[in-house]
């Protein structure tokens, strides 16, 4: 069987070539009735557009970039989801590409992806999100972009983003509800910022309960396991340590268990234990962590939405910020609770 054209579709919906164009690049102007024609006609004949072809046609290439440098496998796996969901819903392709984050080499390479490629757009994820040279290069270069996870509250493009700080606090709000006082914070990358701004809703929690943050018990992390675990082993190395820890993230969370567990400590009787991401470390190992989970794949998937209709009306979305749940898990417990 030969491949259905785009004549066939326009012959068999009896409408013009341009009114299929229309249709297939869901162009406002087409009556319902006609449109309804048009896509039955394409599912009869199981017409499939060329991407290559609608990109000769316009100046559109149908191809949208994510770029990403972050050590979450887990994230990635669900943020490409969303977004590979997206441009299959909308009839776009996806180019997905890893770039190192360096200060003086980020703007080349994405330069270069753009020449290269002539994506239609980019989404960034953090900490390209937030990086004022590559956000200074896409506008110079006029390529739309929406950012994940971005912090800017200016006239830059929107950002589609999770409440990070107030989910925080909220999590830290737990853990004084059940006892705690004295709670270890180890942070995350600086380079990220949503790291700070969990960090503030940590700092927040204390003071909405009248608790002092104790510099000791406040470490710089990287969202990685060593680093957890160089920050655990001066936490428990204390003579008066945390009763809790809350990791930036689950990976830093599994760190400071090892640590717990080398320590002869029971968790959560001895050592309570909080991560965020709810990635499936969390879950997969014992004490399951009390954590935070995030709509990664939403969050991605409404970040491409939006970057498509930009590309396709000129629209400038508006800033979006998803909520998250609290994950109550087997890690947290009132502190000093024997079984």
């Amino acid at each position: 069987m030969t491949r259905a054209t785009i004549n066939d579709v326009a012959r068999l919906a009896e409408v013009s070539k341009k009114t299929v164009s229309r249709v297939l690049n869901q162009e406002p102007n087409v009556h319902t009735d006609t449109r309804q024609r048009v896509l039955d006609a394409m599912s009869h004949l199981n017409y499939r557009p060329s991407k290559q072809a609608r990109g000769l046609a316009s100046t559109q290439t149908y191809l949208v970039g994510l770029i990403y440098d972050n050590p979450n496998d887990s994230y990635i796996a669900d943020i490409q989801q969303g977004c590979l969901d997206s441009c299959n819903e909308l009839g776009y392709h996806l180019l997905i590409q890893p770039v190192e984050y360096n200060a003086t080499t980020t703007s080349q390479q994405i330069n270069m992806l753009i020449t290269e490629s002539q994506v239609d757009g980019l989404i960034l994820t953090p900490p390209f999100s937030d990086d004022e040279s590559i956000l200074n290069l896409l506008e110079e270069l006029k390529r739309p972009y929406i950012r994940i996870g971005g912090t800017f509250h200016d006239d830059r493009a929107a950002y589609i983003t999770a409440n990070d700080r107030t989910i925080t606090r909220q999590l830290t709000d737990y853990l004084i509800y059940l006892g705690h006082q004295r709670i270890g914070f180890i942070k995350g990358h600086p380079d990220h910022p949503v790291a700070e701004l969990r960090y503030q809703g940590y700092l927040q929690a204390l003071d909405d309960h009248g608790l002092v943050p104790a510099e000791e018990l406040i470490h710089e992390g990287k969202f990685d396991f060593r680093s957890a675990e160089l920050a655990a082993r001066k936490m428990l190395a204390l003579k008066e340590p945390p009763t809790a820890i809350f990791a930036s993230n689950d990976l830093m969370a599994a760190g400071v268990l090892k640590v717990a567990i080398q320590n002869n400590m029971q968790v959560p009787h001895e050592l309570s234990v909080c991560g965020f991401d709810d990635s499936p470390i969390s879950n997969h190992i014992w004490p399951s962590i009390t954590t935070v989970r995030q709509p990664f794949v939403a969050i991605a998937h409404e970040a491409c939405n939006q970057l498509i209709k930009q590309v396709k009306t000129k629209h400038i979305p508006e800033d979006q910020v998803h909520e998250c749940d609290l994950m109550i898990r087997a890690s947290t417990a009132p502190p000093g609770k024997k079984r």
